[in-house]
């Protein structure tokens, strides 16, 4: 069986450095769009932010979920979950139906906006690398060890280690562990989660799997519209949120291929 492998991000030992940053741009050949990496924002041609928080800093990215709502809301299978972790995407078959946006619980996909056939665009966990037996190019660059690399159940032993072998430090948590069914990007970190603009709220449960158990128990020949339902309710609920959301990833997006 193969190993998932996963992303360990530990906010206590994170400088601020912006290595990462750095070091996913060249490795995805993504253009400077922040004079200040510090207040760049996730975009079509920025798959990873450091973000500052009173005296710590962390990571968002994409996480990378174990059972990810949107390859289940894909309506072409432009998003592929692999075997090896990575939640990839295949440009050439993307509608830019933006369905992947709203179903996705940690706000994670950008829209090219300024392109004339857009698609959306995200971290892939540096899939070709991963695939070769590399470390992703984040974990590769990164001088303090904030962000470690390696088989998702190694990383969680390891994130529990630290996290019971220092309680006066670390937030008894680890997040990603089980959040919307887990996922393949953990954190730890010295202050609750909500503190550092993370999603507290979300279910244990994989959010494809609500769909599935409300239709355990309906009858075949009206399944497929319980799906089309449920489906369509999912991306009501978050229409409205992402619309904001939306907008000012545009504004970010052209003000940053402008410079």
């Amino acid at each position: 069986m193969i190993k998932q492998k996963a992303i360990l991000f530990d906010v206590t030992l994170c400088a601020g450095c912006g290595e990462c940053y750095n070091a996913c741009k060249e490795a995805n050949h993504l253009p400077e769009t922040s004079d200040d990496f510090l207040k760049d924002h996730l975009s079509a041609n920025t798959y990873t932010v450091v973000e500052e928080y009173g005296d710590v800093y962390t990571r968002k990215m994409c996480m990378h979920c174990v059972d990810p709502t949107c390859v289940s809301v894909c309506p072409v299978g432009a998003m592929e979950k692999t075997e090896l972790g990575p939640v990839i995407y295949d440009g050439d078959k993307c509608l830019g139906c933006r369905y992947c946006m709203q179903a996705c619980p940690h706000h994670i996909p950008r829209y090219e906006w300024n392109k004339v056939n857009p698609t959306v665009k995200k971290c892939i966990m540096c899939y070709e690398r991963v695939k070769n037996g590399q470390q992703t190019a984040c974990a590769e660059a990164c001088p303090t060890g904030a962000t470690l690399f390696g088989d998702r159940d190694e990383l969680i032993k390891i994130a529990k280690e630290r996290i019971e072998s220092d309680p006066d430090t670390y937030y008894q948590k680890i997040y990603g562990l089980e959040e919307a069914g887990g996922t393949n990007v953990l954190i730890i970190s010295p202050v609750p989660f909500d503190q550092l603009g993370f999603a507290e709220n979300l279910p244990k449960d994989a959010l494809p799997t609500y769909t599935a158990k409300a239709l355990e128990k309906i009858p075949g020949v009206v399944a497929g519209g319980g799906v089309f339902l449920a489906a369509m309710y999912w991306l009501t609920k978050r229409k409205n949120q992402i619309a904001a959301e939306e907008k000012q990833n545009k504004i970010h997006s052209i003000s940053g291929d402008e410079k």
